[in-house]
């Protein structure tokens, strides 16, 4: 199986605090892989170092078979990635503000064109899209920069709590989403600290607490390896 992401030994210190201690994981091809635990456990921080916007202190990282370290541009070639706290241009329309973006990506009109239908079809906010950002809910501002990290197709993307803070609603259009995507062969990673949602969502799992991943595999192994009902129960089970 073709590996998307390999993670070897992945150690992040910020001075005397160990924020990632020793992590390993792989991502295969067209899968969705949660990385996830609680708050501070490093989830954050990983992502960070595979989306090349923070340096390792030691380990190797590979993305579709390029060193993050080494090779960064090739790799930002091949994701897109949505942080936790990412915003959009109030000022600016949900459209014009996807036109924008969309202006990074390709040199030519077409393409600009074929990628902001794209990201128009993806946030589904119907006439709103014509509306500022910031008469957005933040339900609606989470769907266009969920849109704006898909709109072009990425080989992988990566995907920091996202649907954070969000209501039932807008958390289940936006799980929809994610596996659409998925299944039109795009591989994922998201962090989450929801474990109920991520078991719903993924196709194999770590748990990260503290730094270390304490656990992987898929969420039905792990519920028959536990004898559990649910992936918060297993984390319970494993990190007490």
């Amino acid at each position: 199986m073709d590996k998307v992401i390999e993670v070897k030994n992945l150690v992040k210190d910020y001075g005397n605090i160990h924020a990632v201690k020793g992590v390993s994981f792989e991502v295969n091809k067209g899968e969705i892989f949660g990385l996830i635990g609680p708050n501070a456990a490093g989830k954050t921080t990983t992502l960070r170092i595979i989306s090349t916007l923070l340096q390792v202190t030691s380990g190797e990282i590979k993305v579709f078979g390029h060193s993050v370290a080494k090779e960064p541009d090739e790799v930002r070639k091949c994701i897109s990635y949505l942080p936790e706290e990412a915003g959009a241009y109030k000022n600016l329309s949900g459209k014009v503000y996807l036109e924008f973006m969309a202006e990074f990506f390709s040199e030519d009109t077409n393409g600009k064109t074929e990628i902001l239908k794209r990201g128009i079809e993806i946030a589904n906010l119907g006439e709103r899209i014509k509306d500022k950002v910031s008469t957005y809910s933040k339900g609606m501002t989470r769907k266009l920069l969920l849109a704006r990290a898909l709109m072009v197709n990425p080989k992988l993307a990566i995907l920091d709590e996202p649907t954070s803070g969000l209501d039932v609603v807008n958390s289940h259009q936006i799980r929809e989403m994610v596996k659409s995507f998925s299944k039109q062969g795009t591989t994922i990673l998201l962090s989450s600290h929801n474990m109920l949602e991520v078991e719903f969502l993924c196709d194999r799992i770590s748990l990260i607490d503290k730094g270390v991943i304490v656990e992987s595999g898929s969420p039905q192994e792990l519920k028959e390896k536990y004898k559990t009902n649910n992936i918060e129960e297993v984390f319970m089970e494993v990190v007490k």
